[in-house]
């Protein structure tokens, strides 16, 4: 168990180690799909909440497990051509660090929500991450590159998240629910030391 707990933490923490900021500045010159691509992982608020989107999708199971990363893949787009319009979406940050929060609670609590309800919360925050990276969204031609690399980056820390939990379950299904559990647990209190500007 022990032994479990360990990897699990660790696989948090590798998932994590891009993160080594809060904070949605431009990167650089922002054009591009590597721009694109390294916008969601450069804070630890996407980082976390991407991955426990995938954790969250794998507890859900069975077809929540491709729609909820899916939905959240889409409806991000959607809010990054709200960021790209510049059409203003109030309390983004905050939506952001809730999405942490809450998405951590989730996992902790092992949440097995209605797929319709698990859709439309991970819709909601996928608005505020959206809209986050359209923001900053150049808009020349390199736009279109610079979304796709945000939509790649978002996508594979949710398939992060599934694999994370696939590798913990094979601890056993007691063991590997505890330590996704805390894991969850651990995403939430981030997001609420984000939430109260101390991360």
């Amino acid at each position: 168990m022990k032994s479990a707990l360990k990897s699990g933490l660790l696989a948090l923490a590798a998932a994590a180690l891009p993160a080594v900021a809060y904070a949605h500045p431009a990167i650089g010159e922002a054009a591009g799909f590597s721009h694109g691509f390294a916008h969601p992982i450069s804070g630890l608020d996407h980082v976390l909440a991407m991955v426990m989107v995938g954790v969250f999708a794998f507890q859900l199971g069975s077809r929540a497990t491709w729609l909820v990363p899916t939905t959240f893949v889409l409806v991000m787009a959607l809010g990054g051509a709200l960021g790209v319009a510049g059409i203003n979406v109030p309390f983004v940050e905050i939506g952001i660090a809730l999405s942490v929060v809450v998405l951590g609670a989730v996992v902790a609590l092992h949440v097995k929500a209605p797929l319709a309800a698990a859709l439309g919360i991970v819709g909601l925050f996928a608005i505020f991450h959206g809209f986050a990276h359209g923001a900053e969204m150049p808009e020349n031609a390199a736009g279109a590159a610079y979304a796709a690399g945000f939509m790649v980056a978002t996508a594979l820390l949710h398939v992060a998240g599934l694999v994370l939990s696939y590798l913990i379950g094979r601890a056993g299904e007691r063991h590997g629910l505890f330590v996704t559990r805390t894991a969850g647990g651990l995403a939430a209190v981030a997001g609420v030391g984000i939430l109260a500007g101390l991360i």
